[in-house]
């Protein structure tokens, strides 16, 4: 086998159990991914200097193809009704079987570390069969001294590799798809798919599991940091305005996506950034557009000029899951360590296509449990196929996919750190006003702005509330710069009575989805939903 890079000469291949390899690439760096991503064909340089791939039939993730195995550990411990079950034997009949496939191929491999902070990362190492899936996971998480490399022994290993195509009858899965994860050996196999994203999120899932039990949150949100050691966190499903509001030039970026909430604070999961890119510009996200032409950017599914190569961010022909991944250092204000201290503000983003909900509120610590577990946002017509009408989606703790442990698990731990470091809450709706979908208008970015504003300096606890009808939460009655009317969502409305139904309508959806936990939350919290 030929091996070239930097790597452990004590910890190789093998270890893992790969036998009669052509060839195997250690941590590569970005020109040598590039010229070898361009050689096999995998990926084209566009005018910026990103390196553009597409993912053919997979452009998102396959949670229906994901699966964990049961076994002693794991049994009593993983959230099933959310997880797909793999068996041991079915586990090592699928790794013997990647093993096999992989005879004769070149492989990359990146050792890298999840987890900014020293007392919790963990060393990952990724085999992949693609050159530029290896530039995408160096990208995305955090990239140790060269110096390191020689002594590297993980404790984590991924091996993706799209040409593998499961057998369901052979390895008890539903398709030629596969995502299993194995937590007790801390092995993770991925096959069948292109998509680059199923990489990172198997990484979170682990974190996900591991963490709850060292007393530490893991959480799907971005973060961000004032000159006051004044963090502030934001929870939110994809669409809800996650990466944009985080990445706010007043502050330092913390990170866009998956963090970490011990003992001493907050810390990135990662070292880069995985945006949507689909209607970027240079306009509305100058520091997001800036990435995507730069050497280093990996762009996933993006359209642009076969002569000219420049990117059509506007074209959604290929998917509306357009992405590009980029190292946090390519973001102007973005933190060097990846940590700050305890946040004193919680935002909860929510994109709602009803028009019902205020442009912000402040929640009690029982209302924020009710929020985070019910993690609402709205799917819009035209965003999936078959959706016509606005449809609430409720993915709890704002990323039930990733979820391995039960809610309460997360739940539970985030209420305790929410009341230890006296944290702020906050519900903000960056979906509709005036109308649902169709008929109102988004809210805009400036009101958003300026409320988020007033609420992490401080100054939105000054003045008065009142309090929502529909789920009892305190809003403000007026902001300096805000038309009072749209902080009260009924005024928006034409039609007043069409309000009134919509609202009845959602708070009737909030009712039936938590029902669920009604069994698992303290009583305040239930309280909270059934006065909503």
């Amino acid at each position: 086998m030929l091996e070239q890079g930097t790597r452990n000469p004590e910890f190789g291949a093998d270890k893992f159990g790969f036998k009669d390899l052509k060839g195997l690439n250690w941590n590569f760096l970005e020109p040598e991914l590039y010229e070898c991503a361009l050689k096999d064909g995998e990926a084209q340089v566009t005018s910026g200097g990103a390196l553009c791939a597409e993912t053919g039939a997979h452009t998102g993730r396959s949670p229906k193809d994901k699966y964990i195995v049961c076994d002693d550990q794991t049994e009593q411990t993983i959230w099933w009704e959310n997880n797909g079950k793999m068996t041991p034997a079915q586990f090592a009949r699928l790794y013997q079987d990647f093993i096999a496939h992989s005879a004769g191929k070149t492989l990359y491999a990146q050792d890298l570390r999840a987890g900014a902070d020293p007392a919790f990362g963990m060393r990952t190492r990724v085999f992949t069969e693609l050159a530029w899936h290896s530039l995408f996971i160096r990208t995305l998480l955090i990239r140790p001294n060269r110096s390191e490399l020689t002594t590297f022994i993980p404790e984590l290993t991924i091996y993706s590799c799209p040409s593998f195509k499961a057998n369901p009858k052979r390895h008890g899965v539903r398709s030629d798809t596969v995502i299993a994860i194995d937590l007790s050996r801390k092995i993770v196999l991925i096959g069948g798919s292109s998509y680059a994203g199923e990489i990172k999120k198997a990484v979170f899932t682990t974190l996900n599991y591991l963490l709850p039990a060292q007393s530490v949150m893991p959480m799907h949100c971005s973060a961000n940091v004032g000159p006051q050691d004044d963090a502030a966190i934001f929870f939110g499903l994809s669409g809800t305005g996650k990466t944009t509001l985080s990445a706010d030039p007043g502050r330092t970026l913390i990170g866009d996506d998956e963090h970490g909430w011990g003992s001493k604070g907050i810390f990135n999961f990662e070292g880069g950034c995985y945006a949507k890119a689909i209607k970027l510009s240079a306009e509305a996200e100058p520091a997001i557009y800036a990435t995507t032409q730069r050497f280093g950017t990996v762009l996933e599914n993006v359209a642009f000029d076969p002569i000219t190569r420049v990117c059509d961010f506007d074209d959604g022909s290929k998917t509306e899951n357009t992405r590009a991944a980029y190292p946090m250092h390519f973001i102007p204000n973005a933190s060097k360590t990846g940590r700050a201290g305890h946040p004193k503000n919680l935002v909860m983003l929510t994109a709602d296509a009803f028009g019902v909900m205020p442009p912000i509120a402040k929640l009690t610590a029982a209302e924020a449990m009710f929020h985070f577990l019910s993690g609402y946002t709205a799917k819009v017509a035209g965003t999936e196929k078959g959706v016509v009408q606005p449809e609430a989606t409720f993915s709890t703790c704002f990323g039930a996919p990733f979820m391995p442990r039960q809610p309460s698990v997360y739940g539970d731990l985030l209420r305790s750190l929410i009341a230890e470091h006296n944290v702020n809450c906050w519900l903000v709706n960056t979906g509709w006003t005036g109308g649902g979908y169709g008929v109102g208008q988004r809210m805009p970015i400036k009101v958003t702005r300026t409320l988020l504003t007033a609420a992490l300096d401080g100054t939105l606890n000054d003045g008065e509330f009142y309090t929502d009808k529909n789920f009892g939460f305190q809003v403000p009655a007026s902001v300096k710069g805000i038309d009072s009317r749209i902080l009260e969502p009924r005024e928006t409305w034409d039609d007043k009575e069409a309000y009134d139904s919509a609202a009845t309508k959602l708070v009737q959806m909030f009712q039936d989805n938590f029902a669920k936990f009604k069994n698992v939350v303290q009583a305040d919290v239930m309280a909270v939903a059934m006065s909503a």
